[in-house]
C-alpha cells in the first residue's frame, strides 16, 4: 500500500488497537511470570492492574516495574509491524496506556501511587519514542531498484 493513497478506515484502526493491546498484555504476562512468578506462590491479575504492586520498596515491586518497562519496549517493536507509520506511534501508545488506566481504575480504583504514574508515563514515552525511531528508520530506508538493461 502506498502511503499517499491511505483512506480513513476505522475498522483497521480498532483492529490495530486491539492487536497492540493484546500483544502488550501477552508480553507483560510473559515478563511478569518470568520475573515475578519465580518470587511468589501464585500469579494473579493484581500484578497487572493494581497500582499497589508497582512499588520500589520491595524486590517484587522492582520486578513488576521492570516487567512494565520491558513490555513497553516490546510494544515499540510491535508498533513497527502493526502501525508502520512514525506519526501514528504516539497516538497508539497513548491509546494503549489510556485503556490500561481505565482497566486499572475499574480493577483497583484510582492509582494514587506516584511510582505507578512515573512507571506508566515512562512506559508511554519509551514506547512512543522508540516506536517512532524504529518506524522512521524503516521509512527512510532506500528503496532498492534493480534495472535490467540489455547490453547494446
Amino acid at each position: 500500500m502506498f502511503y499517499g493513497t491511505v483512506v480513513w478506515d476505522p475498522w483497521l484502526i480498532v483492529a490495530q488497537i486491539v492487536c497492540l493491546q493484546c500483544l502488550y498484555y501477552l508480553t507483560l504476562g510473559v515478563f511478569l511470570s518470568f520475573f515475578v512468578g519465580t518470587r511468589i506462590s501464585r500469579m494473579s491479575l493484581v500484578y497487572f492492574f493494581d497500582f499497589a504492586t508497582v512499588t520500589t520498596s520491595t524486590v517484587t515491586g522492582w520486578c513488576v516495574i521492570a516487567s512494565f518497562l520491558l513490555s513497553s519496549i516490546a510494544g515499540a517493536g510491535y508498533m513497527l509491524y502493526l502501525i508502520e507509520r512514525a506519526k501514528k506511534c504516539l497516538d497508539f501508545s497513548a491509546t494503549l496506556y489510556i485503556i490500561h488506566l481505565f482497566i486499572c481504575i475499574v480493577y483497583g480504583g484510582w492509582p494514587s501511587s506516584i511510582t505507578w504514574w512515573v512507571v506508566n508515563v515512562t512506559g508511554v514515552a519509551a514506547m512512543a519514542l522508540l516506536g517512532e525511531y524504529l518506524c522512521i528508520r524503516r521509512e527512510l530506508r532506500e528503496i532498492p531498484i534493480t534495472r535490467y538493461r540489455s547490453n547494446v
